[in-house]
């Protein structure tokens, strides 16, 4: 898998500008890493088509959403201009979604992340 195709999807999805551009790259190869850990055994990042690189790049959007937050400015209006900030609540949110789709993509593939036992006393 091509981190720089994962890191292209990822732009598109975060909107990502220049100055992001190094932070989203790492956000992107640890991603790749992160889904390549969670295949099913005998499971390749080959053998999920596009459904990979796809949920990498959601993931590594969502975690750049995160970091973003929101700004303390909901937003503010210059002449013709207008700028509106998310809230950390929307940017939560929209990482959420993000990562809801990726594992969406990637069940077929992947070891179900919600998954937990615990035993049970008898």
């Amino acid at each position: 898998m091509s981190t720089e195709t994962i890191l292209t999807l990822a732009k598109v999805l975060s909107g990502a500008g220049e100055d992001e551009e190094p932070l989203l790259e790492a956000l992107c190869q640890a991603a790749e890493r992160q889904w390549e850990r969670r295949l099913r055994p005998g499971v390749t990042a080959e053998d999920c088509g596009e459904a990979f690189p796809c949920a990498a790049a959601f993931t590594a959007a969502a975690d750049l959403a995160a970091a973003r937050g929101g700004g303390q400015v909901s937003g503010f209006t210059a002449g013709s201009v207008s700028v509106q900030a998310r809230s950390p609540a929307e940017a939560g949110t929209q990482a959420a979604e993000l990562r809801c789709t990726a594992w969406r993509l990637m069940a077929p593939f992947a070891v179900p992340g919600d998954f937990a036992f615990q035993g049970v006393r008898g």
